[in-house]
């Protein structure tokens, strides 16, 4: 009887140090999948506010939250499937398909440069037509459409850091991303579009430290959102490059990766100090820079088409 209660407490402790092993695994595995899609993350959180713009306030969090739910039921429900049945049955195409979507990243942040140059922004002055609902419903539909690209990125990329795991962790990390990267963006991104509303209300107290700190929200905003903008860009361009370059070692082309990491280790060992930080941008800032050259060319090449479609 001892015995037998010996070997349950065994097999107890060995259960509980496997959850732990693969709790460990799933966190890291969503760390660093979250890391790696920081351009998608930034992207997402910069663009999602202007589909509540010129819309009732009370409306806003509302929006914000169908579109969260649209965004959850593209990740769990159809692209974590998808996933995890390339992995089982092709993972041969989860590199590649990792490129498209790193090429993909560096195409839209090479045209928002573009843009950026030209001074105006695609979507801008876009007149909406129909009913209050009729409009709300089809920028809730636009945003869920966009998103879905996007968290097609995220959940790509969460796989390929855990193709060496078991079938239950590759699933419970993805899920885990999901939910989390999910949370986060909307969660932030509805602080954003309420931060105006709270601005107006401090502004309006007759307290004068809170009235100054409503004006400074207010004016402040607008400087937030174009800075979260210029990060998103800029993260879109150097994941993008980073996937390119993983991916192309990984096929064997390995020179200008090797390349970028023998000027970044010199780089940094010439300031011991910030050896972490100055190896990190220097990776970031070659990636980011391969990235604009591919993602100017895949734009000059889609806006050599477009006349051509027009015309057809």
């Amino acid at each position: 009887m001892a015995g037998g209660l010996v070997a349950l407490l065994d097999d107890v402790a060995a259960l509980t140090k496997l959850a732990a092993a693969s709790l460990d695994d799933v966190t890291g595995a969503a760390a660093r999948a979250g890391v790696k899609a920081a351009g998608v993350v930034v992207d997402d959180t910069a663009v999602t506010p202007r589909y509540v713009a010129g819309l009732a306030p009370a409306r806003e969090l509302p929006i914000i939250g169908r579109i969260a739910l649209g965004s959850l039921r593209n990740k769990v429900l159809i692209l974590l499937p998808v996933a995890l049945g390339l992995e089982a049955l092709a993972p041969w195409a989860i590199t590649p398909l990792l490129m498209l979507g790193g090429a993909y990243l560096c195409f839209e942040g090479a045209e928002k440069v573009v843009e950026a140059l030209r001074g105006h922004h695609a979507g801008d002055a876009v007149t909406e037509t129909g009913t209050p609902a009729e409009i709300e419903d089809r920028k809730v539909r636009s945003a869920v459409r966009t998103d879905f690209i996007l968290s097609a990125e995220i959940m790509v990329m969460a796989l390929a850091e855990v193709t060496d795991k078991s079938f239950a962790v590759q699933a419970v990390a993805l899920a885990a991303v999901a939910l989390g990267i999910t949370a986060g963006v909307y969660g932030v991104v509805a602080v954003i579009v309420k931060v105006d509303d709270v601005g107006v209300y401090l502004a309006r107290r007759p307290v004068a430290v809170l009235r100054a700190l409503g004006r400074g929200l207010v004016r402040g905003m607008p400087v937030v959102m174009r800075g979260l903008t210029v990060v998103g860009t800029a993260a879109m361009l150097w994941v993008g490059g980073g996937i390119l370059l993983h991916g192309l070692e990984g096929y064997g082309v390995t020179a200008l990766g090797h390349g970028l990491h023998g000027l970044a280790t010199r780089a940094s060992a010439a300031l011991p100090a910030l050896e972490a930080a100055i190896a990190w941008l220097v990776t970031a800032t070659g990636s980011g820079l391969l990235g604009l050259v591919v993602g100017g060319v895949l734009a000059a090449a889609a806006h050599g088409l477009r006349p051509a479609e027009a015309a057809a």
